[in-house]
């Protein structure tokens, strides 16, 4: 299906530029090119179809399909509609507050804020087109548990004295919910709006992480990767992590930069800690929920998920080798 792009690059890169196939420069102008044309085409088609989806989905929608569930269904409902519905960071505050209002428990809301930045379908496909449906799959699979483990942790613990005083008094009708479209052509509009949105926003992160990930296919010897981060080196994959923190990106701007690590030979677990620490962990998120969490929970939810990413990391690199 996608040889198409591979062709394209092959002509641009061997036939219009003359580039040597066996150079570096080769390698990495091809990789550059093959994946711009294959990330934005599938971005623009993924990001139409499931824009068509959340225009039936909306946050208010979310919340009353969560509330008065019991914590065996509410947890796996949360982390699952979390992936499903990729809200913008805008979103969050108002979903948080509009789920605790609702009575859902802290920890549950957490568990949905985690999986929701983390996982999305079209990371998913995009990654999937790149490196294939297992390593997809076990990406989900790690999401979707870390979504249910830290907010598993942080309600055994209580953190609810954590959360900011006015929190607990505002009410969901002061917050500002996206309407639902009614019509099929209301529909296809808000589907276009979304790619030109979601596209315009996230476009030079994808570029960059393209470019990363050409630097590191044509440039940077396989033996520097065996050295520095391969499963033997304990300190890989707490590095990739930390690496990963500053990184401000989302989960398919990293994806050109995973396809690449994983050419080179670099384990699947340190590279799905590093995806996991992009996509999970930025300082505007951290920001944007500093409205409505205090510094102690703050601190508390990035280090549940340093851990946790470093634990998938190290189970992963453990069982696939």
């Amino acid at each position: 299906m996608f040889a198409i792009f591979t062709r394209l690059a092959d002509w641009l890169a061997y036939g219009i530029f003359g580039l040597d196939p066996a150079s570096s420069l080769g390698h990495a102008v091809h990789f550059f090119i093959e994946d711009v044309t294959k990330i934005f085409f599938l971005l623009s088609v993924i990001v139409f179809a499931i824009g068509y989806f959340r225009s039936m989905l909306t946050p208010e929608r979310v919340r009353k399909v969560v509330a008065g569930r019991s914590r065996a269904v509410s947890y796996p409902m949360a982390v699952g509609l979390g992936a499903v519905t990729p809200f913008c960071s805008c979103s969050s505050v108002p979903l948080f507050i509009g789920f605790l209002e609702a009575g859902i428990p802290l920890g549950v809301t957490m568990a949905f804020l985690i999986a929701s930045p983390m996982i999305n379908e079209v990371a998913v496909v995009v990654l999937a087109a790149a490196v294939g449906w297992k390593v997809a799959a076990l990406y989900v699979f790690a999401g979707l548990s870390v979504g249910i483990v830290g907010g598993l942790v942080i309600e055994y613990f209580k953190l609810e004295k954590w959360v900011e005083d006015y929190v607990w008094k505002i009410r969901m009708g002061e917050t500002n919910i996206q309407q639902t479209s009614t019509t099929f052509k209301d529909k296809l509009i808000y589907s276009w709006g979304q790619v030109k949105e979601i596209v315009g926003k996230i476009w030079i992160y994808v570029l960059v992480g393209i470019a990363l990930g050409a630097v590191l296919h044509g440039f940077v010897p396989q033996e520097f990767f065996l050295k520095y981060a391969s499963a033997d080196n304990l300190f890989a994959v707490p590095s990739a992590v930390i690496i990963g923190i500053p990184l401000y990106s989302n989960a398919t701007g990293v994806i050109p930069i995973v396809e690449a690590l994983m050419a080179k030979g670099v384990p699947i677990g340190t590279v799905l800690a590093l995806m996991m620490s992009v996509a999970a962990i930025s300082l505007p998120e951290i920001i944007i929920l500093r409205k409505v969490l205090k510094p102690k929970l703050i601190a508390t939810f990035t280090g549940i998920l340093f851990v946790a990413f470093i634990g998938v990391g190290y189970l992963f690199n453990a069982l696939l080798i």
